[in-house]
């Protein structure tokens, strides 16, 4: 399984390897999800979020995003507006 890091800063994959935005991990890898969100980056905010397995913090990026875009979509379409989905996949190529 890839580092909580690493999954959040994928940006595609490569066959059996995700591809990792290495600049934007070393830059905001300290982030919690909730200051992702709060800095406008919610793929990877969501991405931190599906990788806690911790529902709250899907809430509060639902909430965050919601509150931003003045919108009200439901959680259920967050996986399909950012493209992300839980994936086991256990090496990683930093670009």
């Amino acid at each position: 399984m890839l580092s909580r890091n690493d999954f959040v800063f994928s940006i595609g994959y490569d066959g059996p390897a995700a591809i990792i935005d290495g600049q934007a991990k070393k830059r905001y890898s300290a982030l919690s999800t909730k200051e992702l969100a709060e800095k406008g980056m919610f793929r990877a905010a969501y991405s931190s979020a599906i990788w806690s397995k911790d529902p709250k913090e899907v809430e509060t990026v639902l909430e965050i995003y919601n509150k931003a875009t003045n919108s009200s979509i439901p959680e259920t379409s967050l996986m399909r507006l950012f493209g992300v989905f839980p994936t086991e996949v256990s090496r990683a190529i930093v670009l």
